[in-house]
């Protein structure tokens, strides 16, 4: 690091210094400038005046100011045009006393708001500019009150400029910060938002398999010693649910693969056009499945076809786990209006960790499901035994709902 570039970070980490210093070449400034003649007979001339003893000490008063003037920016101008005022009233020939309250004035321009700067950039203009004309000694037309009132006047308008280019720059800052903080939080949502929608297609998979293997593993037990034909057919159907669940384990954990890893599965999110399929791996581990649909072909998007899979799905799971084995289940799907309705009852006793028990994450995974695709799902019990589960799903998703993709 350079010299130059050492010494402008220590006067940034010091101003107090900083500001001294520029009081200093202020001072010399004013006292070098009190030697000159504006009014000599040829012009401006350099003669061997000697300033005043009253315009030595505005002069050192003005200076000494400055060094104030970070820290009470108003107080040092009203200072600092006070001994201009002085000078220009009682100074012949005047000393520079002025050049003080210009710079005063430049730091409250660039130090405050616009408003505040007209404001006392105009009184500091008239009232310095007024006094010299009507009460100082020079005419009123003379060169002297003029450069008062050009040089008042281009301190408050460069502060103002250098205040504007400040605060545009301090803003360019904060919305750069701004975007960054809104894209990491708006990464971190869509992370969240995906291991949730995951844990939940991993759910959905494992508690409809894993339920449909723990009956038919019950049955096999049960009739393995007087009913084997039976006992394989319920292993077979053991077999059947464990490779479907594996299939779906793998296309679940196929989305999380990278860029560069071997493609995953493309077989379609499972819809409603596999319903049939899924009531009746239900009625082969013994439970009761009626299904009724009057969607007219509707073709919904992939999106809310997962859902109402998902949410048909759970539902029969739940009610294989805890209505009872002679329990019923209907399920229906009905086009509405814009929306499609999905239905499943039983007439199952229930038992006392079943759904309306609150345990498990089934229904909780129905309900963001349905959420997600600004849908309505209401549960609850049944009068008379039994549980309801109906969901109301639009059928056009919403515009910022991209479709949501899921094992096959």
């Amino acid at each position: 690091m350079s010299t130059l570039a050492r010494t402008r970070l220590w006067l940034k980490a010091h101003p107090l210094a900083l500001d001294a210093a520029l009081a200093a070449g202020v001072l010399v400034c004013m006292v070098a400038g009190s030697f000159v003649d504006p009014r000599g007979e040829d012009g401006v001339t350099w003669g061997l005046r000697t300033p005043g003893p009253a315009s030595l000490v505005l002069m050192a008063a003005g200076a000494a100011a400055l060094v104030l003037r970070r820290r009470a920016p108003k107080t040092v101008l009203a200072c600092t045009g006070t001994v201009a005022l002085i000078e220009s009233v009682i100074g012949d020939p005047r000393a520079p006393v002025a050049m003080s309250a210009v710079v005063a004035l430049y730091t409250v321009a660039a130090s405050t708001d616009r408003p505040t700067t007209w404001r006392v950039g105009l009184l500091t203009m008239t009232v310095l500019t007024g006094c010299a004309m009507l009460a100082g000694p020079l005419p009123w037309y003379a060169q002297e009150n003029l450069a008062i009132f050009a040089w008042t006047g281009m301190a408050a308008a460069g502060g103002d400029a250098v205040r504007s280019r400040r605060d545009f720059v301090q803003a360019i800052r904060e919305r750069a910060e701004k975007a960054e903080r809104t894209r990491e939080e708006e990464a971190r949502r869509r992370v969240a938002e995906e291991r949730l929608r995951i844990a939940r297609d991993l759910h959905d998979v494992v508690a409809h398999h894993i339920a449909l293997v723990n009956v038919q593993a019950g049955v096999a037990a049960h009739v393995m010693d007087k009913r084997p034909d039976q006992a394989k057919e319920a292993l077979a159907h053991v077999r059947e649910a464990s490779r479907s669940a594996l299939n779906e384990l793998r296309a679940t954990v196929g989305l999380l693969r990278q860029s560069g890893d071997p493609a995953a599965p493309t077989e379609p999110a499972p819809g409603l056009a596999r319903l049939d399929e899924l009531a009746g791996t239900f009625r082969s581990a013994g439970l009761r499945v009626e299904v009724a649909r009057a969607d007219h072909g509707t073709v919904l998007p992939a999106a809310v076809d997962l859902a109402a899979y998902r949410v048909i799905q759970e539902a029969l799971t739940n009610v294989q786990k805890h209505a009872g084995p002679r329990a019923k289940a209907e399920v229906s799907v009905v086009r509405v209006g814009p929306n499609v309705e999905v239905t499943v009852l039983d007439d199952g006793t229930g038992e006392a960790d079943g759904p309306a028990a609150g345990g498990g994450h089934g229904l909780l995974g129905m309900r963001e499901r349905v959420g997600a695709l600004r849908g309505t799902l209401t549960t609850g019990t049944r009068y008379g035994g039994g549980f309801r589960v109906h969901a109301i799903l639009p059928v056009k998703a919403h515009d910022r709902l991209a479709p949501e993709k899921g094992p096959a």
